[in-house]
């Protein structure tokens, strides 16, 4: 994700002025004006940089061939086969168009709401050894208490890498906050860039869904095609890592 992304979300999703934008990520008032212009008139897209950007592309799906992988996709499914991009390829060809790569289908298929994800199911006992399998795959967050010698209780919200344990930032407050969340979360993908997944419990800073709506973070993750999970309620042991950090840290 450019860092150019990140500006324009941390403006609309965190509540950030343009001039703490500027002063976090380094960039001028008079461009992230322009960049939050280009998003109001193209969305995400369109506040790469242009010189990137292409103004159009030779490999761009025709409203034809989108319009005809949908169909394919709706037709094999109620004839009871295979609808798969991988099913839907050969039919493409057979028809002359110039079929794209499955990817592709697939990314059609979502896009048009056709493909919902399901995890896949797996033995009860796996979730207590979960491991992601690399760095930045998921991360975990939480927030503990901590008494001050003054006698201030605070709060200390941390993100930690599922993978290798590392601990990608601690920073405490008075109040953890849903902003404050959003605010950490960002300053760890500018250093480390994004995950593929986060892990939480459902404390009302990290999720909404209890009460059937969504909040800044999730919001946020939804814009950025992150993968949100919540532990099961009372079961602290799925982020078990974190924890036990939390436990090291009060000794």
């Amino acid at each position: 994700m450019s860092k150019q992304r990140v500006v324009v979300l941390s403006i609309v999703h965190q509540g950030l002025t343009v001039t703490e934008a500027a002063r976090t990520h380094g960039f001028s008032r008079a461009h992230i004006y322009t960049l939050l212009k280009r998003y109001q008139e193209g969305g995400l897209d369109a506040v790469e940089p242009q010189s990137s950007r292409p103004k159009s592309s030779p490999h761009a799906l025709s409203d034809e061939l989108r319009l005809r992988i949908i169909q394919l996709r709706i037709h094999l499914d109620a004839e009871g086969l295979d609808h798969g991009p991988e099913s839907i390829q050969p039919f493409l060809t057979t028809e002359g168009f110039t079929a794209p790569s499955t990817s592709t289908i697939r990314r059609v298929l979502h896009q048009a709401g056709l493909i919902t994800p399901e995890p896949k199911k797996r033995p009860k006992s796996s979730f207590l050894s979960f491991e992601a399998d690399q760095p930045n795959e998921t991360w975990q967050s939480d927030f503990t208490h901590w008494s001050l010698a003054d006698g201030r209780d605070i709060e200390i919200i941390n993100w930690l890498d599922d993978h290798s344990r590392k601990l990608l930032s601690i920073t405490a407050y008075d109040r953890i906050t849903g902003p404050i969340v959003v605010e950490t979360f960002t300053a760890n993908i500018n250093k480390y860039g994004p995950p593929q997944s986060t892990l939480t419990d459902n404390g009302v800073v990290y999720t909404a869904r209890f009460t059937k709506g969504k909040n800044a973070f999730e919001y946020f993750l939804a814009e950025l095609g992150i993968v949100q999970k919540n532990g099961k309620p009372y079961h602290p042991q799925t982020q078990g890592k974190i924890e036990r950090f939390h436990q090291t840290l009060k000794k």
